[in-house]
């Protein structure tokens, strides 16, 4: 990929993430984060969210991929960043979840070979990332 094949606008791509609670007891043994909000139904409602939700960094993790694949190297990706603003629901069924992604390009930067990839991250109709931003080194 190349920077003058890029413009300001364009779309890189897009996906459905399926994510159930299986996923996210293995992220929860990758990452070491075992809150029970993450697995346990009743202590979730117990502290007043929706259910079991899914983790945060599983979500930007798992949104990002989108942009990583498109570079076509996950070292290209030089920075990434993002608010969030709404836990994922994760029900009991499969999948329990979808996180849909898609990928537009937001800037060029032709002095440092860079482009901004913004995110458009949501589940269930509703976003739960926002000014989610990856910068890429593009050749």
């Amino acid at each position: 990929m190349k920077l003058a094949d890029l413009s300001v606008g364009q779309e890189i791509g897009s996906r459905a993430i399926e994510v159930s609670r299986a996923d996210l007891v293995r992220y929860a043994g990758a990452s070491g984060d075992f809150n029970p909000i993450h697995w346990n139904e009743r202590f979730a409602r117990e502290v007043e969210l929706p259910g079991v939700i899914a983790h945060g960094m599983f979500t930007m993790g798992a949104a990002v991929q989108l942009v990583t694949d498109w570079a076509g190297d996950p070292a290209a990706v030089v920075g990434y960043q993002t608010r969030f603003t709404k836990p994922v629901p994760v029900d009991d069924a499969d999948p329990g979840a979808v996180i849909e992604v898609t990928g537009v390009i937001g800037a060029l930067d032709a002095a440092a070979s860079t482009a901004r990839v913004d995110l458009t991250v949501s589940a269930g109709g509703q976003k739960v990332l926002v000014k989610a931003q990856a910068l890429v080194r593009v050749g």
